[in-house]
């Protein structure tokens, strides 16, 4: 938090529209290229070349800039990780004595969690990454009344969706579902929602897979209609609703996870869809996950897993990469792969992303979500590299799998020759784009369909989404992206509204 503008001009870079969001009564805190040389540790915001900046926003952060003599104070929330932020005294002193050498306490009562909200400038707009205080509960305005239902979103980064006429309520930023305490918070911001709009929801939306938190919840709300929705026709239908669209569209959905409908976990789909059903058209093959979460939170075992995909067991023993990989870890991971053991199959582009960072050595181990990621796309700097790594479209049927085979080879003689990190990540983020460009002009082609919806997490990579729309745009596409709600799982609620108003609709 900086004292005003002038002390964030000091630390980032930031044009027109980065100030007009800096300055807007919402006060969100807006993600910014850090400048050189600036005094903020490298601690802050590690690997990273943006840091996360906001103004004052409440008497008290006023007060502490008039008598600190500071312009800039690093803050984070009240909370553990992956637990909601503690908005009670005697939670925040219980829960949090171990991190906090001081609590400064009121006895005024706060009545409801509520997270700062996270945005980005990417296109020339403001992109939310997480939609919380200030924007909630100003509705998403549609383009058509609809029944009242209620979203219950996905597991991680949750937020809760009620319809209203051409009105969509989305809650604040509930967070991941992983403890009881986030539950607790997920069943209190329903609880509101459904009090201050005064709505009893015709149906309850869903995500498809059976052992989220929020799915129990739902199908457990037997006085009401429950309406599975698929997670990444979720994501289209999200952005369709934002940008008022009908119709059938090109939706490209990339990110971590979601349940597919064939038992499988997908993350790197194209679809054809609207709002009433969708059909897959193309996806990036399928590689074993080994060890389920574990591969989430360990990327070197993507890296083995698309490796032995495509080169088999005994390349993979031979490469430099695998020596610095313990040997009996190295080795159950090998045969957990081959005997189908633990490994799910999934087509997930974090998964990609995984993979890549942990080969080009930026990061085998994550600290927390899509880190791996993150660093990988910070890590292109100031490269030119120009040319990219060559994806590979197969036909499957009517559509086409996007292999991956051809790119790995190329990066690993790039490895092998030492290019630099930059070049290498570079050049995949431009496989990549080219990849899905290719696919998305066909599919113009073959159904005379030329808008195209960009939602998924894996799109709050910058320069994969600008370098996807100038190659969109080149081909005569409309771009279609999120702005008012996050293209990652934040957003996940009003697309499952939207498709299930559609289903009741029919019925």
């Amino acid at each position: 938090m900086t004292a005003d503008l002038d002390a964030a001009e000091r630390l980032c870079e930031l044009d027109d529209a980065a100030r007009q969001v800096l300055l807007g009564p919402q006060r969100p805190i807006v993600l910014l290229p850090r400048r050189e040389g600036t005094a903020v540790a490298d601690a802050v915001a590690p690997f990273n070349r943006y840091l996360g900046l906001f103004l004052p926003y409440t008497p008290l952060h006023h007060l502490l800039f008039a008598v600190g003599h500071f312009s800039a104070l690093v803050m984070t929330s009240g909370n553990l990780s992956e637990e909601p932020i503690a908005i009670a005294n005697h939670e925040a002193v219980r829960r949090l004595r171990g991190l906090a050498d001081c609590f400064l306490v009121h006895n005024r009562d706060i009545l409801l969690r509520c997270d700062d909200s996270v945005t980005r400038i990417c296109g020339g707009r403001s992109r939310q990454l997480r939609r919380s205080r200030g924007f909630v509960p100003v509705p998403v305005f549609l383009r058509d009344d609809l029944p009242s239902v209620l979203a219950v979103g996905g597991e991680l980064k949750n937020t809760v969706c009620l319809t209203k006429g051409r009105q969509a309520f989305l809650s604040q930023h509930i967070g991941d579902l992983e403890n009881t305490e986030s539950y607790g918070f997920f069943e209190e911001a329903i609880e509101h929602l459904q009090r201050i709009l005064e709505i009893t929801p015709l149906a309850v939306a869903y995500d498809l897979h059976p052992d989220y938190f929020a799915t129990r919840w739902a199908l457990a709300q037997e006085e009401v209609p429950q309406i599975g929705v698929q997670h990444h026709h979720a994501h289209i239908a999200s952005c369709m609703g934002e940008n008022h669209l009908e119709g059938r569209v090109i939706g490209l959905a990339l990110d971590g996870t979601g349940y597919g409908t064939d038992g499988h976990i997908w993350g790197g789909e194209v679809l054809l869809a609207d709002y009433g059903g969708f059909e897959r058209v193309a996806h990036l093959a399928y590689v074993p996950l080994p060890g389920g979460e574990a591969a989430i939170r360990e990327p070197w075992r993507m890296a083995v897993s698309y490796l032995v995909r495509h080169f088999g067991c005994d390349f993979v023993r031979d490469l430099p990469f695998a020596k610095s990989i313990p040997p009996q870890n190295l080795k159950i991971l090998l045969q957990m792969i081959e005997q189908g053991i633990n490994s799910p199959l999934t087509s997930s582009c974090g998964r990609l992303f995984d993979a890549v960072a942990a080969l080009a050595g930026i990061r085998r181990q994550v600290n927390y979500e899509a880190q791996a990621a993150i660093e990988l796309e910070m890590a292109i700097g100031n490269s030119r590299a120009a040319d990219l790594y060559p994806f590979e479209l197969a036909p499957e049927g009517g559509g086409w799998i996007i292999d991956t085979r051809a790119m790995f080879e190329a990066l690993l003689e790039d490895i092998n020759h030492g290019v630099a990190v930059a070049d290498i990540s570079r050049r995949f983020h431009n496989g990549l784009a080219e990849a899905l460009a290719k696919v998305a002009s066909r599919l113009r082609d073959d159904y005379g369909c030329e808008r195209v919806c960009l939602s998924g997490g894996t799109f709050q990579n910058v320069y994969l989404f600008t370098s996807l729309c100038d190659r969109l745009e080149k081909a005569g596409l409309r771009i279609f992206a999120h702005s008012e709600v996050p293209a990652g799982d934040g957003g996940l609620s009003l697309g499952q509204a939207l498709v299930a108003a559609c289903t009741l609709g029919r019925h």
